[in-house]
């Protein structure tokens, strides 16, 4: 039996380098930054590094907006002509919309997709990416590789410190009281992202302390699963992250580590300096 022609799909919350797009032939949606009412697409009009820029020296409001239906529409109207099938992984649908529009122009264009709500976003889901990438190549059908993928979505993790709570502030999720209390007493809130939603974890005083609590949390990980390799993640503050990668690196001698910029869609949130770590348990 002939084995199905799989078509890989994703948007621009992967973090997936273009040369690995490139490679393996991944069909990239973008989302949308929204600068003062004014619409670009992510990765095509402006780089995350462009839309931090204008966060930090720019007033006003900075938003993200999910992909055109129409999109996709288009996407799989091409497809189907070269493909049995897809695989469609995306971000979080509690965090965007854009799962959903997949889904729907899949059943527009009468297109067979497999289609996994990640549940996350950033590194985690460019890690899934590339395990599923790597199970289709092992000789795995496409309902095979989606099976195994949706099993690792529990085994993923993100966690998010933001340098201050001025955009959380902006956009709802804390208020004005607890803004200046954490101004006031220095308090890094620690975010996770958690069965697709933004939640806060824990509040430690200082960021030496949330660097800590970190390593802490990915030690808790060690002790019964194995990790290969972990993210260090910020938005737009490299200087911050080259000594949080030192520490992970002294800390964790034989863990590989890289360093990526925070997807938009978590950053119009958490604001400019935000730093993370993310990893995936095997």
């Amino acid at each position: 039996m002939k084995k199905s022609k799989i078509a890989w799909i994703t948007d621009t919350t992967a973090s997936l380098s273009k040369e690995f797009i490139e490679q393996h032939h991944i069909h990239v949606i973008p989302l949308h930054v929204v600068i003062n009412d004014e619409f670009y697409k992510e990765t095509i009009d402006i780089t995350e590094k462009e839309f931090y820029e204008r966060m930090k020296n720019e007033e006003g409001k900075f938003q993200t907006s999910q992909p055109s239906i129409n999109d996709f529409v288009e996407l799989y109207h091409k497809l189907k002509e070269d493909y049995d099938c897809g695989i469609a992984i995306h971000a979080s649908s509690l965090l965007t919309g854009t799962f959903q529009s997949s889904v729907m122009a899949a059943d527009m264009e009468e297109f067979k997709l497999f289609a996994i709500d990640s549940q996350t976003g950033s590194y985690p889901l460019s890690h899934l990416i590339k395990k599923g990438i790597e199970l289709e190549n092992e000789g795995l059908d496409a309902d095979e590789v989606v099976a195994q993928l949706n099993a690792f979505r529990d085994q993923t993790r993100l966690y998010l410190v933001p340098s201050n709570l001025d955009q959380l502030h902006k956009s709802g999720r804390v208020s004005g009281g607890q803004k200046i209390l954490a101004s006031l007493f220095n308090i890094k809130p620690i975010l996770s992202i958690e069965e697709g939603a933004a939640r806060i974890k824990d509040k430690v005083r200082t960021e030496k302390k949330a660097f800590a609590w970190l390593v802490n949390k990915l030690t808790e990980d060690l002790e019964s699963k194995s990790v290969q390799k972990v993210a260090i993640v910020h938005a737009n503050d490299l200087e911050k992250a080259d000594l949080f990668e030192k520490l992970v690196n002294d800390s964790f001698p034989t863990i590989e580590t890289e360093k990526l910029m925070l997807i938009t869609v978590a950053g119009v949130h958490t604001g400019v300096g935000t730093l993370g770590l993310s990893w995936v348990c095997e």
